[in-house]
């Protein structure tokens, strides 16, 4: 255990608030400390904020420590201090000292940091504060849901993993597209179809993480995937091991595939919708989109890899697709050809419409 810290750390005093934000974003994500900076100004604040927060919601979930209860609580309390019905500083201090050193220093860190992470978010405008307290609230409800299933076999079909994948990424979305119509009215003129678009785009997004860290989670004794989609292939999850050569667990790996392919069209759409003029958005969305899809690329490649390594792609391929961005983000037809030429060859299927997640009944 870590002890309790003051509830604002000397350390960051010295720091102004984007500073603060830069040096949380590179300790618990390096791919955010990338990809924000490209936003303008006006929205790289709020979105800095809008992921720490995120962050520390999968931190509570994510501690072995703690019983489910006690995640639930937390995450409904982090939820009323987001909103501002409850003070931070207690919240800090109380959880704290419970994580376990199986928690990232940073991510600790960040937990004892949440009274300066809160005192930001109370610093925007209503229609962003109310975006990231809509997102932390539903996000914190949703993965409850999930803490309390027996995940070592997987989820039923893939409209739980649908599920899943909305409260873990596609509420992410939700708020990102909130704050960039706050940010543009232009961006807002198309806002009805952006947030079908961007519980896609998460999909998209999360089920390609789902796809290549299979084994690290199997690892771990969970797993994400689809018992439906395999039983029909003719595979039973129960007997997923590692270096298995198994061509009937493929077969239900690739229809995953397909459909992950298939929200990243729909993260394509959602990109064009952007004006091309907002050039940082653009790429914003373009170097997610475009790591995603060279993933894919890879796992296809290799559908028996058995460690996530295999199939991560290289800095190569990351500066690639940052270059590439650049190049093509102001023509709607060269992100259009350049999409199709990175996605030849991996299965297709055709996208359901976007579903919206079942109530949940806490």
């Amino acid at each position: 255990m870590s002890g309790t810290p003051p509830s604002q750390p000397a350390r960051h005093e010295h720091l102004s608030d984007d500073e603060f934000q830069a040096h949380f974003l590179d300790g618990v994500s390096r791919t955010f400390a990338l990809t924000i900076p490209r936003l303008p100004e006006g929205l790289a604040r709020p979105v800095s904020n809008g992921y720490l927060l995120c962050r520390i919601v999968d931190t509570i979930e994510d501690e072995v420590a703690l019983t489910s209860t006690q995640k639930r609580r937390y995450c409904e309390h982090f939820a009323r201090v987001v909103a501002g019905t409850a003070p931070a500083a207690p919240l800090a201090d109380e959880l704290f000292p419970l994580l376990s050193d199986q928690t990232l220093a940073a991510e600790r860190e960040l937990i004892a940091a949440i009274p300066r992470v809160i005192s930001i978010t109370h610093g925007f405008a209503a229609p962003q504060q109310e975006a990231l307290a809509e997102c932390v609230a539903t996000m914190s409800r949703g993965m409850a849901e999930f803490q309390d299933k027996d995940l070592r076999h997987g989820l039923e079909d893939l409209r739980q993993m649908g599920d899943y994948c909305y409260y873990v990424a596609g509420v992410v979305g939700e708020m990102l597209t909130r704050l960039f119509c706050h940010y543009s009215p232009e961006i807002a003129a198309h806002r009805s179809r952006l947030m079908e678009l961007a519980v896609s785009f998460g999909q998209g997004l999360q089920m390609t993480n789902i796809l290549k860290d299979l084994w690290d989670d199997h690892a771990r004794g969970v797993c994400w995937l689809p018992q439906e989609v395999f039983t029909e292939c003719g595979f039973s999850l129960t007997e997923l091991r590692p270096h298995h050569a198994n061509p009937d667990f493929v077969r239900g790996f690739e229809r995953l595939i397909g459909v992950a392919h298939a929200h990243l069209r729909n993260a394509l759409e959602y990109t064009l919708l952007i004006p091309r003029h907002e050039t940082g958005i653009r790429e914003f969305c373009l170097w997610a989109l475009g790591m995603a899809v060279l993933t894919l690329r890879k796992i296809h490649r290799h559908p028996y890899f058995s460690d996530s390594a295999q199939v991560k792609i290289t800095r190569q391929a990351v500066k690639a697709t940052i270059v590439t961005s650049r190049l093509t983000r102001g023509s709607d037809t060269l992100l259009k050809a350049t999409f199709r030429l990175a996605g030849l060859g991996l299965p297709a299927a055709v996208p359901a419409a976007v579903l919206q997640p079942r109530p949940i009944d806490i």
